[in-house]
């Protein structure tokens, strides 16, 4: 008996997809345009955040020590200079190697003549965990005995930081917006299949159908748009993700940017496509359905 309904349920919810293929085919298509502009902004989002954890992770700051310690003084401050919170690494640079270092930069090295190492100082090169605390950490390792100075790029660190907060709520926002959009769409598309069906609606309720019973074949037309459309949609947004990830890492100027494999947010996206197309396909049919299920 359960064998026969369920049959029921998708020979009509498939019927209906076909009776009105038209408004099938533009609630696909909006699901469709809808995920891929979504997917597309969620990978925008993940790559800046993916691109700024690299900035941390390479960041530093230079945390220079009082010319009037010795070298044995000055490395012994590297425990102090640890144990500052949001420190993650920290490498004692002699003013000697710092003076090499700097020499080495330039295609005249003579230019130096008469200076020698004890122009610059010992320092520390401090890598942080969160570059949006860099200048609290630039505070924090300034209060440390032995540290006279500390410099830190806090203008390009808040300027990621910045892009990295209004790409994030850029993304919710637009999700959240087209997923109304899908699901305003797909409803409308069910009730107009429901429309057509209200006097058999009406019927089927006057002689004892269960609510649930007259609803299953909407919910599978929905189910069957929405899953369809999130197919389409990761296979599109598949390609045009190694397409553009191709233009990029081939593209001047531009070839230091590391993309994430699509490979790595593969079946995430899937997953989170497949639940939004679901998720329309079955809200929508549930709410267009309800009115008509009021007699």
């Amino acid at each position: 008996m359960r064998g026969n309904r369920f049959t029921y349920y998708v020979r009509e919810g498939i019927g209906s997809i076909f009776n009105h293929g038209f408004m099938s085919f533009a609630s696909v298509c909006i699901i469709v345009a809808c995920l891929i502009i979504m997917g597309s902004f969620t990978l925008l989002a993940l790559n800046v955040d993916n691109i700024i954890n690299t900035m941390e992770s390479q960041n530093e700051l230079m945390a220079f020590v009082d010319e009037s310690l010795s070298q044995e003084e000055a490395r012994a401050l590297q425990g102090a200079v640890e144990a500052v919170p949001n420190v993650s690494k920290v490498y004692f640079v002699t003013r000697e190697a710092a003076w090499n270092s700097f020499v080495s930069t330039y295609q005249n090295p003579g230019m130096f003549a008469g200076l020698d190492a004890t122009t610059v100082r010992d320092r520390f090169v401090v890598y942080i965990d969160d570059i949006s605390l860099m200048a609290q950490t630039q505070e924090n390792l300034s209060h440390v005995a032995g540290i006279a100075a500390v410099n830190a790029q806090l203008e390009i660190s808040a300027g990621f930081v910045r892009i990295r907060n209004i790409v994030t709520v850029a993304s919710v926002a637009l999700v959240l917006v087209l997923f109304v959009i899908s699901l305003f769409i797909m409803s409308n598309t069910i009730k107009l299949t429901t429309f057509e069906r209200r006097d058999e609606i009406a019927i089927m309720k006057m002689v004892g159908a269960t609510s649930s019973f007259i609803r299953w074949p909407f919910v599978v037309q929905g189910l069957i748009l929405g899953l369809l459309g999130a197919l389409v949609s990761f296979t599109l947004e598949w390609g045009l993700y190694e397409l553009l990830t191709e233009k990029l890492i081939s593209g001047a100027g531009i070839s230091f940017l590391t993309m994430i494999p699509f490979y790595n947010v593969a079946v995430p996206l899937l997953a989170a496509f497949t639940v939004v197309g679901l998720g329309v396909g079955v809200i929508g049919s549930t709410l267009a359905i309800k009115n008509y299920l009021k007699v």
